[in-house]
């Protein structure tokens, strides 16, 4: 009995052993912290490369794909902001589905076997329309943004709180076994708080006291904050980060955002940033402590509908990033930078495991050695940006390009070197699959006279009254020339000068366009200064000003304003000049085709559209449309926008977003050479030509046959010479893969035909 007993005894204490022990694995496999040297993963220290991809800026059909390049890519993390004027469009009304379906985008990259990093925010900037945040914030009583203010943090508490709430519920966190390892909350609100003062440093501390009370399980950062509370990270954004410190010795040195190039304006060349500078700042940032590195982007995508902020930030948001616009695979950049991560991971026990010793190997040469028991890694840098070197080292000599750094995961072996290319730059090609029989609609400008117009004396600002569901607003009021103005016979127009805050405006005079005028990005502000024809007695003067986006960044942008402000005179009459901005001014809120939903199939038909040779060509605010069917395989699509001026642009009802050709001046490019401190003003392409051509027509949105295309046209065009193309790449894929991503390579190209091998 007493044996039994006691055998009794021993297996219970064993089973409860074995149940500590498994309860104790089970709470470190899901257990993440950091030190000074890295973030900490179930009890390891990791190395950690990391991919910026947005998932509202691409199709929940592409988001396997695009992971998956991710990961063929050497990522070991998706890095996502949260969009919080797609989820809360109004206050209390949230959404999440189609691309803004954020639970299933994570739950994919977990599939993925990837990790991610939520940046909460909620403010996000990423050029993205009023940086995140939704409209109607602007507009509660007595809010001022990111700062000390209740009415803001009561309701960015609520949503980040919400965010929260719905990962927790859905086990996303790595503390529930979920994929999500860090979170972020504010973004690069160290230089407003500077500007800021006391108020700025109060709201930084209780933003950091608001995310350790939402208990995640998970580390939390603030990118350039220097001040970071604890125990939020501190971290660095930009193109270099090689000398970043953390303000604390407890915390690891990250990079939240290298920038892989830079974004596109209306109006603007585009930019681009070479591989080998890419490659060199992530092995340089490495070498110096470095463990954890985000590329912004990996994948840019697009700016559907009104989505893009800026203001004048194009539709597309390609970043010259790893995977194209498309999702296709950008090479050099794409496999050189996997070469670069292979390097980095072979050398990993040794980074994570010592602090480098830095060698001098000549003037502008230097070795960082890593060396953890038997384990040895190095980095052999050559600083010089014009003359190759050849450096010894160990019992080795190397050859080091200028502007390099060569890694030796062993001390012994050069594996790789920053600015050795080994793979064939791809090329994309636009090739046309079809063009488009058209019909045309042209918008009344009376109407904006009809019906749903309110008057006030004075000019309003414009936001405040479209509250951004549309671009549009009309500003109209009448002028009254008497018959014994001197001007109606000597054949002198007056001139008409209107000022804008912003950031587009076409004018009309008695329904004819009189002209138009635009702003920019480094100057959204306008002036209108034509001379114009007016008659005796009462002449119609109508204005529409167009938003091109609402501001993303900057000191209380909240308080910025839109639209047709003043002074609006006219100069030359017998009694002098008149100021207009303080007469009575009819307003009206958006386009008559919009009011009719024109961009969608039942409202199209509510409308006589004219086709042949009837159709309305180079006339302002048109809107076309036409009906295709998708052609085969599933290769990117695009619109040729070419011959078209500015307006918006939508398929089977959904927007594909703002077109603008807007061609850039000549001469404001450069060549960019990759030995060099990067310069994105250098590194521009398309002198003369369009800031974007192109317009992405995700393959998700359209039916096999019967699909609706419908232009707005704000100030006239060729839709005639609009086509429908297919995006291509060209690589030589076996030079530049393994044997298994090369078979995947070649069966994902037989389905889609979208890469060429």
């Amino acid at each position: 009995m007493g044996s039994k007993m006691q055998t009794g005894n021993v297996i219970g204490a064993k089973l409860m052993l074995a149940l500590i022990l498994l309860s104790w694995a089970s709470s470190v496999s899901c257990s993440v912290s950091y030190d000074r040297k890295a973030i900490v993963i179930d009890g390891k220290r990791r190395i950690l490369i990391s991919g910026s991809i947005h998932y509202p800026r691409s199709t929940p059909e592409m988001w396997p794909d695009l992971i998956w390049k991710a990961k063929r890519g050497g990522v070991d993390v998706i890095q996502t902001y949260v969009f919080w004027n797609g989820h809360e469009p109004s206050p209390g009304q949230y959404y999440f589905e189609d691309r803004y379906d954020l639970v299933r985008f994570i739950k994919l990259v977990q599939q993925a076997g990837l990790y991610v990093h939520l940046r909460i925010g909620p403010y996000i900037c990423a050029e993205w329309n009023f940086g995140g945040f939704p409209v109607w914030l602007k507009f509660v009583p007595g809010i001022s943004f990111r700062t000390d203010n209740k009415p803001f943090k009561d309701a960015m508490q609520r949503f980040t709180y919400k965010i929260v709430d719905i990962m927790k519920a859905e086990r996303l966190f790595q503390s529930q076994g979920g994929p999500i390892i860090l979170s972020q909350i504010e973004n690069e609100y160290g230089p407003v708080e500077w500007e800021i003062g006391a108020p700025g440093k109060a709201y930084s501390k209780w933003a950091a006291n608001l995310a350790v009370r939402l208990n995640t399980g998970v580390p939390w950062i603030m990118c350039k904050q220097e001040d970071a509370p604890d125990p939020m990270i501190d971290t660095c954004n930009g193109y270099y980060c090689e000398g970043f410190k953390p303000n604390s010795n407890n915390k690891p040195k990250m990079w939240t955002e290298n920038w892989t190039g830079w974004y596109t304006e209306f109006g603007g060349a585009v930019p681009h940033r070479p591989a080998e500078d890419l490659a060199f700042s992530v092995a340089r940032f490495i070498q110096n402590g470095g463990s954890f590195i985000n590329y912004y982007m990996y994948h840019g995508g697009t700016n559907f509908g009104r989505t893009a902020g800026g203001p004048f930030m194009a539709t597309s948001y390609d970043y010259d990033a790893p995977l194209d616009e498309f999702g296709l695979l950008r090479e050099p950049k794409y496999s050189h930078l996997r070469d670069l991560h292979q390097a980095i991971k072979q050398s990993e026990w040794a980074l994570i495991s010592a602090d480098p010793v830095v060698q001098s190997l000549g003037r502008n040469q230097e070795a960082h050695v890593f060396k953890a028991g038997s384990g040895c890694a190095a980095f052999l840098a050559n600083y010089d940006t014009k003359y190759p070197v050849k450096v010894n080292f160990g019992n080795g000599q190397y050859d080091l390009p200028p502007w390099s750094i060569s890694i030796l995961p062993d001390c012994k072996t050069a594996v790789y070197n920053t600015a050795r290319v080994s793979v064939p730059t791809s090329q994309i090609k636009m090739v046309p699959v079809g063009g488009f029989s058209w019909q045309s609609y042209v918008e009344e400008i009376v109407s904006a006279f009809g019906g749903n117009t309110f008057t006030k004396d004075g000019l309003l600002e414009q936001i405040s009254l479209t509250r951004d569901v549309s671009d549009y607003l009309w500003y109209t009021t009448d002028i009254t020339i008497s018959p014994n103005e001197a001007f109606l016979r000597s054949g002198q127009s007056p001139m008409l000068t209107i000022s804008s805050a912003g950031h587009a405006m076409h004018v009309f005079v008695n329904g004819e366009l009189a002209g138009s005028a635009y702003g920019s990005l480094e100057n959204p502000k306008l002036t209108f200064s034509e001379k114009v024809k007016l008659r005796a007695g009462i002449n119609k003067l109508s204005i529409l000003s167009v938003a091109v986006g609402l501001p993303n960044v900057g000191l209380h942008f909240e308080t910025w304003n839109t639209g047709v402000l003043g002074p609006v005179t006219l100069r030359g009459l017998n009694s002098g000049t008149w100021d207009m901005s303080k007469w009575k001014w009819s307003y009206k809120v958006g386009l008559k085709g919009e009011a009719q939903s024109l961009h969608t199939q039942s409202g199209s038909s509510s409308v006589e559209w004219l086709e042949g040779s009837t159709l309305a060509q180079k006339q302002p605010l048109t809107w076309y449309k036409a009906t295709f069917n998708a052609p085969l395989g599933h290769a990117p699509l695009a619109l040729d926008m070419n011959s078209m001026g500015k307006g918006q642009m939508w398929i089977n009802g959904q927007s594909i977003g703002r077109h603008w050709p807007a061609y850039t001046a000549r001469g404001s490019c450069g060549s960019c050479i990759y030995a060099g401190i990067f310069d994105e003003n250098k590194c521009r392409s398309n002198c003369g030509e369009p800031s974007q051509r192109w317009y992405h027509i995700p393959r998700s949105w359209l039916k096999p046959t019967g699909n609706q295309l419908v232009i707005f046209e704000e100030w006239g065009g060729d839709p005639t010479q609009i086509s429908l193309v297919q995006a291509e790449r060209t690589y030589d894929i076996a030079s530049t893969m393994g044997p298994e991503m090369l078979a995947s390579e070649k069966a994902r190209c037989q389905i889609s035909g979208a890469d060429k091998l």
